[in-house]
C-alpha cells in the first residue's frame, strides 16, 4: 500500500504539546483533501519517559492514520534516529519531516509542496531557510544560540554542504523514495542526521531547493548548547565515513614509513641526534623551546634575547614556524622540545604525503595506488629527505597541496569569493609555517600556469578572470592578517635585508642524475662534492626516473598537463642552477636565468638549488598520470612492464633511515640550577667557544633546560654590518673568533695586555656573569687561552669549567 503523503515526527518527551502539534497537522491535510489525497502521520517516539506515546495513541483513536513506531529498548537514541526509523517506515510519494514544536507551521507545507510541483529541474527536495531572504523570522532564539546556529551553518556550509545556508532547519519536504534511500544509508543519530541526508542528496546530484518559510522559537527546545559541539563531532564522523579503505592503508603507510625514517631518534630522545642535521637540530629544539617559553611568559613570540645576547634575536625573521610551535606548546612543556622536533618531522612529512595524495586524487589519478606512488615522490623525493634531517619548514608542507586545490578552485569560476576568502586564510596559515616553501610553490604554480595556458590556450580564457579576482580576494584577506609579522620581519629589531649563501648555491647538472647519500643506491662520495651539504641536497632524482619522466612526457604528450609539467620540471631545474653553471666535464661556464632574479627583493635570499624542489611534485604527479594509464591498459603485458619500469625508476631513490648519533651530555652546572648562583639579573652565560652554526650546543643547554638565561652568540639569521646584510650568526668579536679558532685546532695567539683588555670588553659587551667550558675537544688549549685573557685559573665545577666573571667580580 502506498499513501501519497507521509509526515514524520520524532517525538522525546513531547506530551504536553504533541496532542496540539498531531491536531494542526491532521486538520491541515483534511482541509484540502484533494490536494493532499492519501496521508499518514508517522510519530517516532525516541525513547520517552513521559505520556509521549499515550497522546500518540488518543490522537490516533480519533484519526486512523496517525501511526505510531514505539521506542526500542535502548531508549532515547536521538533525532538522527527517531528520523531514520520513521521515514523507513513511511510509504508516502512525498514525506515530510517536522519538529514536534512546529516552530515551522505546518501551513508552510504548500510553499515546500509548491516548489517540489512546479519546478521544472526535477529537484528531489525542497527545505524550509531561515536563512533565506524571503523568511520571517516571528520569534527569535537567545542571541547566543543564534550566534552558535549561524557559527554551526557556516562551518557546515564549508566542509559539508557548500551552498546550502540552513541545515538545521527542522522542516524538509523530500521525493519519498529518495528519502528512504536516503536515510536508509544515515549512520548518525543525533542532530547531524540533516546534513548527512543533503549530503547523500548532492553526491547522488539530486537537487535541493531552500525555500523560505515562518519560523517562531518555542519554548522547551530539546537542543541543548552541547549539542553544537555534538554536531560538530558528528560532522567529523561524516568525514570519516567518506574515507575509503584504502585511503586509511595508504595514510597508514605513509606514517609507517614516516616513523621508519626517524626510528634512531625516537629510539632515544634523550641521547640521539640526527647525524645529517650539522647544528640544525639544536637551533629547531631551541626555537620550539623559546616559543614555549614566550607564550607562557606571555612575551613578545617575534623576539628574544634568549640568544645573541643583548641584542637578540628577531624570531619572524627566522624559521621558527609559529604555525606549528604555537600549538604544540603543551607538547613542548610536558614532553620537551626534542619530542616536539621528532613529532613535527616524524608526523608532518606523512601528512605532507596524505596532502598530494589527497591532491592527486582529486584531480589527476583515480586509481589509489597509483596516487600513493605519486604522493610518495612528491613527499619523500631526495630533496625532501635531504631537509628532513634539518628542515622542517622544507619537509612539512601539507598545505601546499591545499592551496593548490584552492588555486585550481578559483579557475573554475564557482564560489570565487569563498575561495578567494579561503586561499588568503591558507597562505596565511603557511606563511607561519614557511615563508620560503610557499615563494617556490608560487614560482612553481606561476610556471605551471603559463605552460598550461600555452597548452590550453581555451582553458586558460575561461580561468583567468575569477582566477584574477579571486586572487585579489586572497590578498585582501591575507595581507592583514600577516601585515604586522611581516614588518617586524624586515623592519623590526635584528632584521636584515638578505642572506649571503656563497657560490656553491646552485646545482650542479650532474645533481639531477645522481642518487642522493640517502638513497637506497645513494653514494655520499659522489654526492656529497654535488651539494653544500647534505641537508642542501636539493636535486638527486636519479637518472632511472629522470628517463621514466622523459619516456612518460613523450607517451603522453598530447594532454596539455603532461606539456605543462614537464615543461615546469625542465623550468626549475634549469633556474636552480644559479646565476652561472659550468657544463660537466668542461671548464665551460654559462650564465643561468637565475641571475635575472638573483638580487631581487626576496629571491636574493633564496638558496638557488631549491627551485629543484619544485620538480617533485611535477615529477610525482607525472608519476602518478603514467601509474594510472597503465593500471587500465588492456594489454596485460604491457600493463605488467609499464608498472615494473615505473617501480624500477623509483626504487633506487627509496630513502633509508636517518642516520643518528649521541649527542653531547649538558653540564651539571646547567642541569643542576648551579649557574644561577653566579648570574645576575640582566647578565648572560658565556660558553666557551660561543655558540656559532658550526657548534650550537650551547644552546641545546637552554632547550633542555628550559632557556632560562640568555647566552651571547648563537645560531639564526641576523643583520651584519651598516647594510645589515643577512649572516648566519651573530656578528663576530675578537674574542668570540679567537675562542672559535682555539676549538678547531688553531694555535692560540701571545695573548698580552690587547687581548685581555679585548676579552674584557666583549665580556662587558655581552654583560657576562659566567664563563663555562664543557669538556669538548681542545678544552685544554681552551681552558689555557680563557685562563690568560681572564688573568685568573678557572675552577671545575658541576662537571665544567667555570669563571665567575660577573659585575660584582668586574669591579673588583
Amino acid at each position: 500500500m502506498t499513501a501519497d503523503l507521509t509526515v514524520v515526527v520524532p517525538a522525546y518527551n513531547e506530551e504536553r504539546r504533541l496532542g496540539p502539534t498531531l491536531d494542526a497537522i491532521c486538520a491541515h491535510l483534511n482541509a484540502n483533501p484533494g490536494r493532499w489525497g492519501g496521508w499518514e502521520l508517522i510519530v517516532v517516539d525516541d525513547g520517552s519517559t513521559d505520556g509521549t506515546a499515550d497522546a500518540v495513541r488518543a490522537a490516533a483513536a480519533r484519526e486512523p492514520r496517525i501511526l505510531l513506531v514505539e521506542a526500542d529498548e535502548a531508549g532515547n537514541r536521538g533525532k538522527g534516529h527517531a528520523l531514520r526509523r520513521g521515514v523507513i517506515a513511511s510509504r508516502g510519494a512525498r514525506v515530510l519531516v517536522t519538529d514536534a514544536d512546529l516552530a515551522t507551521p505546518i501551513e508552510e507545507l504548500d510553499r515546500l509542496d509548491k516548489e517540489l510541483s512546479q519546478d521544472d529541474e526535477g529537484l528531489a527536495a525542497a527545505i524550509g531557510s531561515r536563512a533565506h531572504p524571503e523568511s520571517s523570522i516571528d520569534v527569535h532564539q537567545r542571541r547566543l544560540r543564534e550566534w552558535l546556529g549561524r557559527m554551526g551553518n557556516r562551518l557546515i556550509r564549508a566542509v559539508a554542504v557548500p551552498g546550502i545556508r540552513d541545515t538545521q532547519c527542522g522542516f524538509k519536504l523530500f521525493d519519498g523514495d529518495k528519502a528512504r534511500a536516503a536515510f536508509a544509508d544515515a549512520r548518525l543519530d543525533g542532530w547531524g542526521i540533516d546534513v548527512e541526508i543533503l549530503q547523500f542528496f548532492r553526491r547522488a546530484g539530486w537537487q535541493v531547493a531552500e525555500v523560505p518559510v515562518r519560523w517562531a522559537h518555542q519554548e522547551g527546545s530539546k537542543v541543548r548548547p552541547a549539542d553544537y559541539g555534538k554536531v560538530l563531532y558528528e560532522l567529523v564522523r561524516l568525514k570519516a565515513r567518506r574515507v575509503r579503505r584504502a585511503d586509511l592503508a595508504v595514510g597508514a603507510l605513509f606514517l609507517l614509513a614516516s616513523v621508519l625514517l626517524y626510528k634512531g631518534l625516537w629510539a632515544d630522545l634523550d641521547h640521539r641526534y640526527l647525524a645529517d642535521s650539522g647544528q640544525d637540530q639544536n637551533q629547531w629544539e631551541w626555537f620550539f623551546a623559546v616559543t614555549a617559553d614566550n607564550v607562557t611568559g606571555l612575551r613578545n613570540p617575534l623576539f628574544t634575547t634568549a640568544q645573541n645576547y643583548p641584542d637578540g634575536v628577531n624570531l619572524m625573521a627566522n624559521t621558527v614556524m609559529l604555525g606549528l610551535s604555537v600549538p604544540l606548546v603543551p607538547v613542548t612543556l610536558a614532553f620537551g622540545p626534542t619530542t616536539t622536533w621528532a613529532l613535527v618531522l616524524t608526523a608532518g612529512l606523512a601528512a605532507t604525503a596524505v596532502a598530494w595524495y589527497w591532491l592527486i586524487v582529486r584531480r589527476v589519478a583515480r586509481g589509489r595506488w597509483a596516487a600513493a606512488a605519486g604522493a610518495a615522490l612528491c613527499a619523500f623525493a631526495p630533496p625532501m629527505i635531504s631537509h628532513a634531517n634539518a628542515h622542517p619548514n622544507f619537509a612539512v608542507l601539507f598545505m601546499i597541496p591545499v592551496i593548490i586545490d584552492r588555486a585550481l578552485r578559483l579557475c573554475e569560476g564557482k564560489r570565487v569569493v569563498r575561495d578567494g576568502v579561503l586561499l588568503g586564510l591558507f597562505a596565511t596559515y603557511q606563511i607561519f609555517l614557511g615563508e620560503e616553501p610557499l615563494l617556490l610553490a608560487a614560482m612553481g604554480m606561476l610556471l605551471f600556469a603559463l605552460f598550461y595556458a600555452l597548452a590550453h590556450r581555451e582553458a586558460a580564457r575561461a580561468a583567468w578572470r575569477p582566477l584574477l579576482k579571486g586572487l585579489g580576494m586572497a590578498a585582501a584577506v591575507c595581507v592583514p592578517l600577516v601585515a604586522f609579522p611581516l614588518y617586524w620581519q624586515f623592519f623590526g629589531p635584528q632584521s636584515y635585508h638578505s642572506v649571503l649563501h656563497g657560490d656553491k648555491a646552485g646545482n650542479s647538472p650532474l645533481a639531477f642524475l645522481e642518487f642522493s647519500g640517502r638513497a637506497l643506491l645513494g653514494d655520499e662520495a659522489r654526492a656529497d662534492p654535488l651539494a653544500m651539504n647534505r641537508t642542501e641536497q636539493n636535486a638527486f632524482y636519479g637518472w632511472p626516473l629522470t628517463g621514466l619522466a622523459f619516456a612518460v612526457a613523450l607517451a603522453l604528450w598530447r594532454l596539455p598537463l603532461v606539456k605543462a609539467l614537464t615543461c615546469t620540471t625542465l623550468a626549475a631545474a634549469l633556474l636552480s642552477l644559479g646565476p652561472k653553471f659550468r657544463i660537466p666535464y668542461t671548464e665551460v661556464i654559462l650564465p643561468g636565468p637565475w641571475r635575472a632574479l638573483a638580487h631581487q627583493p626576496l629571491f636574493e635570499s633564496v638558496i638557488e638549488s631549491r627551485v629543484a624542489m619544485i620538480c617533485a611534485p611535477a615529477l610525482g604527479i607525472l608519476v602518478a598520470l603514467a601509474a594510472d594509464r597503465l593500471r587500465t591498459a588492456p594489454d596485460r603485458l604491457s600493463r605488467t612492464l609499464g608498472l615494473t619500469a615505473v617501480a624500477l625508476a623509483l626504487l633506487p631513490i627509496v630513502p633509508t633511515p636517518m642516520p643518528v648519533r649521541e649527542r653531547p651530555p649538558v653540564p651539571a652546572f646547567i642541569t643542576e640550577g648551579t649557574w644561577k648562583s653566579y648570574v645576575a639579573e640582566g647578565e648572560s652565560v658565556v660558553p666557551v667557544p660561543l655558540p656559532d652554526p658550526g657548534n650550537a650546543e650551547a644552546l641545546h643547554w637552554q632547550s633542555a633546560t628550559a632557556p632560562a638565561f640568555a647566552v651571547p652568540g648563537g645560531y639564526f639569521n641576523g643583520p651584519w654590518g651598516p647594510d645589515r646584510i643577512g649572516i648566519y650568526g651573530a656578528s663576530p668579536r675578537h674574542t668570540s673568533n679567537l675562542l672559535r679558532d682555539i676549538r678547531y685546532g688553531a694555535a692560540p695567539p701571545v695573548i698580552g695586555a690587547n687581548w685581555r683588555a679585548q676579552a674584557r670588553a666583549d665580556l662587558d659587551f655581552w654583560r657576562a656573569g659566567v664563563v663555562v667550558l664543557a669538556p669538548q675537544d681542545n678544552a685544554r688549549a681552551l681552558r689555557d687561552a680563557v685562563t690568560r685573557l681572564l688573568g685568573e685559573p678557572g675552577k671545575p665545577v658541576g662537571g665544567a669549567w667555570i669563571w665567575d666573571v660577573g659585575s660584582g667580580r668586574r669591579d673588583n
